[in-house]
Formats: C-alpha cells, sequence, structure tokens
C-alpha cells in the first residue's frame, strides 16, 4: 500500500451552504478553483461570481485561501481576502454575496463518488442523528448547516455513542483532544466547547438542551424519540 496516499480523514473538505451549492462537498487536494466558469472545480452559477473568483491551495503549512481579483470579492469569517490567507477548521468562506462555504480541516467523509447516506436511511428513532462516515448530524430531519467544527463534532460523537450515559469530562477531554494532550487542557477549554455546541444545536432545535451537564460526573447526551406530526 502507497504510503504516501491521504486517508480520508486527513484530506480538507469544503462544504457548500446557503446558496446554490448547499449541502455539496468537495475534498481538496491540491487546489480547488471557485468560479463562474464551468471548468471550474467549484462552478457558481451566479452574475455575482467571477469567471475565476477564488483559489484554495495546499502547501506545506497548511490551506491557502486567496481572491483571484475578484469583481465582488471573497470573505473568510466576515473579513475581505485581500492577499492569501491560512485556513482554520471551521472557517466560513463566502463568494460575493451567491454562495457560503465552510472549510473543515480534517473530515471523515465518503468518497465523492458515494453518497452519503441520508436521514432516511439512517435509524429513524432518535431527533439528534450522526452519520460517522461523512461527519453529518441532523435533528428532526434537519441537517446542521454549517457543519460542526472538528471539536465540536468529536465532542458530540464521544456523548452520542454513549447513549444517554453520563460521560466524565476527562473523557470528553481525551475525545477531543487527544489522550497525549489531555493533561494540558483546562476545564474552562471543555467548558467553552459545550457552551458553542449548544448553541449550534439550538439554531435547529432550540427548545430543547440535548448537551446535559450532571454536576460532579460529567456529560450526557440527551436524544429523545423523533418528533411526529402530532408532536409539531
Amino acid at each position: 500500500m502507497d504510503e504516501t496516499l491521504q486517508s480520508n480523514e486527513e484530506i480538507p473538505v469544503l462544504v457548500g451552504y446557503e446558496g446554490y451549492l448547499d449541502g455539496r462537498r468537495w475534498m481538496l487536494q491540491g487546489s480547488l478553483l471557485i468560479g463562474r466558469d464551468p471548468n471550474c472545480d467549484v462552478t457558481i452559477p451566479n452574475r455575482q461570481v467571477s469567471r475565476r473568483h477564488a483559489r484554495l491551495m495546499q502547501v506545506s503549512d497548511g490551506v491557502l485561501l486567496e481572491d483571484l481579483g475578484s469583481k465582488n470579492g471573497t470573505h473568510c469569517n466576515g473579513k475581505s481576502v485581500m492577499s492569501a490567507v491560512f485556513l482554520e477548521d471551521g472557517d466560513v468562506i463566502q463568494i460575493a454575496l451567491a454562495q457560503k462555504f465552510v472549510y473543515l480541516s480534517a473530515d471523515a467523509t465518503l468518497p465523492l463518488d458515494v453518497e452519503p447516506p441520508g436521514p432516511a436511511e439512517l435509524s429513524a428513532e432518535f431527533r439528534l442523528r450522526i452519520d460517522a462516515r461523512s461527519r453529518r448530524v441532523w435533528i428532526n430531519n434537519q441537517e446542521i448547516l454549517p457543519p460542526l467544527s472538528a471539536s465540536q463534532y468529536r465532542l458530540l460523537a464521544a456523548l452520542y455513542n454513549q447513549n444517554g450515559q453520563i460521560v466524565p469530562r476527562e473523557k470528553l477531554v481525551s475525545a477531543v483532544w487527544g489522550a497525549e494532550n489531555a493533561v494540558t487542557v483546562s476545564e474552562q477549554a471543555l467548558d467553552a466547547l459545550v457552551r458553542r455546541l449548544r448553541d449550534r444545536l439550538s439554531t435547529v432545535d432550540p427548545g430543547h438542551a440535548y448537551v446535559v451537564t450532571v454536576r460532579g460526573h460529567g456529560l450526557r447526551l440527551d436524544n429523545p424519540e423523533q418528533k411526529t406530526l402530532s408532536d409539531r
């Protein structure tokens, strides 16, 4: 086996949301050219978008985003991209006013020629559902977009896999940051991550607290059964 080949988990992913390409995903292996031209790797059929608008490119230190002299601009986390910027997991990229993307630095995703399972193919028993292969999350059949950041997803998956059981804080820290880094992670860092995850889940289902703190013990996931039409 060629050791130079990257596993899916090591390949950055670009995910479209709030636009024509909502929910579409592209693996980044080398570079991705974004623009209106049909020959671009990521084509956005909108007149606000320049023919060759922006580019993501892998370099030795990470992934760079650069605007290619577009007429209506490229933004990263709300800031105009005037020169090439390094991307971090969860960064939001906006192309003109036409399309947003989220950048995922490490995503356990399926190959692009395999269609990820939709909510109907997953267990229909619970409101919140995860597909571990594609790192996608649904609540009441609505996918969470933009996707959770890598750390938010790892925290949620650690709770989800325990099926409502209490997970000690130290195990959650190891699941998110790795056992080798656990001793350097503060209580405040975990608390801040829990708050961010709760905020993201509440955008889809504000009426229910999925991540529950059990004082003195840890956290658990309160994942009720799927809503029916009579519940809504």
